[in-house]
């Protein structure tokens, strides 16, 4: 069962029907008792960083996140919700992230002929090897959404790049938390062999054992 967790996010719809799509139970939830019995979870999100965090405060969901990625279960951000899990934000300032990973998320710099927010398709660079992008071809395009971007303070967890006027760190993984800035659920084959590959982690038929009490050592 992969849990979604509900903070009146905007794409809880469409990641629940992409991974009804593969074959996978999934509930959508905001009971801290229903997301700990998941066997993973997934923080979606459409919107701006200081309403989420609110949000999430509100539910008191911001622990139970906690609580999940502590516990070593997998656990996927997609978009907004990958900038959550970070520190800080330019979109909001003065609003903490959750600070689960290191490093903000900044706005996308001007740049002559390209719109803000970018939204569209565009290819990934990837790198250091992602779980996440298993049996996928070389330069994979998804689709974005987004008008700020994550710097991450960790090189060796970003698992993938894009460009779209500078750098942008567009996947990251560290033990067993996963998280994309683009929108897999809208990203075609590509994304639905992504959310396969999340679903897939800790089964044997991967090439991944997943240790249910995997050390999060140097998270916070």
């Amino acid at each position: 069962m992969i849990a979604i967790i509900d903070y009146d996010a905007g794409n809880l719809k469409s990641v629940e029907k992409a991974l009804q799509s593969i074959g996978e139970d999934t509930i959508v939830s905001r009971d801290r008792e229903e997301i700990l019995r998941a066997d993973k979870v997934i923080l979606p999100g459409v919107g701006s960083f200081g309403d989420a965090m609110k949000k999430l405060r509100d539910y008191k969901l911001d622990e139970v996140i906690k609580e999940v990625t502590e516990s070593g279960k997998p656990f996927l951000g997609i978009c907004l919700g990958l900038q959550l899990l970070f520190e800080r934000s330019e979109e909001t300032p003065g609003v903490e992230g959750l600070g689960i990973l290191k490093g903000e998320i900044l706005r996308i710099p001007d740049h002559e002929g390209l719109k803000i927010p970018h939204m569209g398709w565009n290819s990934l660079e990837l790198i250091n090897q992602g779980r996440l992008f298993q049996n996928l071809p070389a330069d994979p395009y998804v689709y974005f959404v987004h008008s700020y971007y994550l710097k991450a303070e960790e090189p060796e967890i970003v698992k993938a790049t894009t460009w779209y006027s500078t750098t942008i760190h567009a996947s990251v993984e560290k033990g067993n938390i996963f998280a994309c800035q683009f929108h897999p659920e809208k990203s075609s084959d590509v994304g639905l062999q992504i959310l396969r590959n999340f679903a897939a982690i800790g089964k044997e038929e991967n090439g991944y054992v997943y240790e249910k009490n995997h050390s999060m050592s140097g998270c916070s």
